[in-house]
C-alpha cells in the first residue's frame, strides 16, 4: 500500500515540475532575450541560450530609454491608486456591511454595477471631462480613473469579509468608549488583512499593466507610466529588441515581489471565502 501510494506520489511531483518549469520559462526565456542583439534575434536564435551576453541592454535600457523614469512613474500611481483603492473600499464596505441604514444593499448594488462596465467604453467621456478641468498630463490623470474602476472589486471582496466578523467585537468596542473611526480603524481592518492583500494584488495588476488610458491621458514624457514607455522605445525605423526586453524584465520583477511577499494573504483569503461559501 506505502509503495502504491509512493508511486502515485512520485507521479504528481513529477507531474507539478514539469507544470512549473512550463510556466516559469516565460519568465527565463525574457531574460534571455533582453540579453541578445537583433542579430542574434532575428538569425534563428530566439529561443536558445545568448551567444553574446548583452549586459548593455540594461544600461542603455536605464539611460538612453529612461525606463527607471517611467518606472518610478508607474510606481507613484500604482502606489497611490492601491492606497486610496483600499481606504475608500474600506470605508464603503463597512458603511454598508456594519452599519445599519435603509439603503445599504441598493446602494452596494449600485456601486457593484461598475463591475460591468468596460473601461473602453469610459475613454472617450473620461478624456472629455479631464480635459475641462485641466488633469490631462499629470498623475491624477491616471489616479482618478484608476481608483473608481477599482473600487467596485475592491468593495465587493471587502463587503464578504465585513459581513463574517462577529458583531459582539463592535458592540465590545463601543461599550469600552471607542469612536465609529476608532472601532473601524483598530478592530475591523485589522481583522480583514487577507481581504486588503487581495484588493492590493488586484489592483496593482490592473494599474501596472494598463496602457490604454496611460497612452490616451498622457503625452509629456514626465509623467508617462512604463507601459507606455516601452512602448515609445519601438522605433520608426530600427528597434532594439534587446532593450525592451530589458525594460520588459524590469516591468516584471515588482509583480514577482509582490505576489511571493502577499501570496499568504490572498491564500488566507480563498481559504476563508471557502469557509464562509
Amino acid at each position: 500500500m506505502k509503495k502504491k501510494y509512493s508511486v502515485k506520489r512520485g507521479i504528481l511531483q513529477l507531474f507539478l515540475m514539469i507544470f512549473a518549469v512550463i510556466q516559469l520559462y516565460p519568465l527565463i526565456w525574457m531574460v534571455f532575450f533582453s540579453l541578445k542583439t537583433n542579430n542574434e534575434i532575428f538569425g534563428g536564435n530566439i529561443a536558445g541560450l545568448p551567444q553574446n551576453w548583452k549586459f548593455e541592454n540594461y544600461i542603455n535600457a536605464f539611460k538612453q530609454a529612461h525606463v527607471m523614469d517611467y518606472f518610478m512613474n508607474s510606481v507613484i500611481v500604482t502606489v497611490a491608486t492601491i492606497v486610496l483603492v483600499i481606504l475608500l473600499s474600506t470605508m464603503a464596505a463597512y458603511a454598508i456591511e456594519r452599519m445599519i441604514w435603509k439603503y445599504s444593499q441598493t446602494v452596494l448594488k449600485i456601486i457593484l454595477l461598475g463591475m460591468m462596465v468596460p473601461i473602453h467604453a469610459a475613454l472617450l467621456p473620461l478624456f472629455n471631462v479631464l480635459k475641462g478641468v485641466h488633469l490631462l498630463n499629470t498623475y491624477w490623470a491616471l489616479i482618478i480613473p484608476y481608483v473608481a474602476f477599482g473600487l467596485p472589486m475592491g468593495i465587493f471582496i471587502m463587503t464578504s469579509f465585513f459581513s463574517s466578523i462577529p458583531k459582539e467585537l463592535e458592540e465590545a468596542a463601543a461599550i469600552d468608549g471607542c469612536g465609529i473611526y476608532r472601532i473601524w480603524a483598530f478592530i475591523m481592518v485589522p481583522l480583514v488583512k487577507p481581504a486588503i492583500a487581495t484588493v492590493s494584488i488586484f489592483t496593482y495588476i490592473s494599474v501596472w499593466n494598463e496602457l490604454m488610458f496611460a497612452v490616451t491621458f498622457i503625452s509629456k514624457s514626465e509623467y508617462k507610466t512604463l507601459t507606455v514607455g516601452i512602448m515609445s522605445m519601438v522605433g520608426t525605423f530600427t528597434t532594439k529588441w534587446g532593450e525592451i526586453g530589458a525594460g520588459l524584465v524590469i516591468a516584471t520583477i515588482p509583480t514577482i515581489l509582490i505576489y511571493v511577499l502577499l501570496s499568504d494573504q490572498v491564500q488566507k483569503s480563498l481559504v476563508s471565502g471557502a469557509v464562509k461559501g
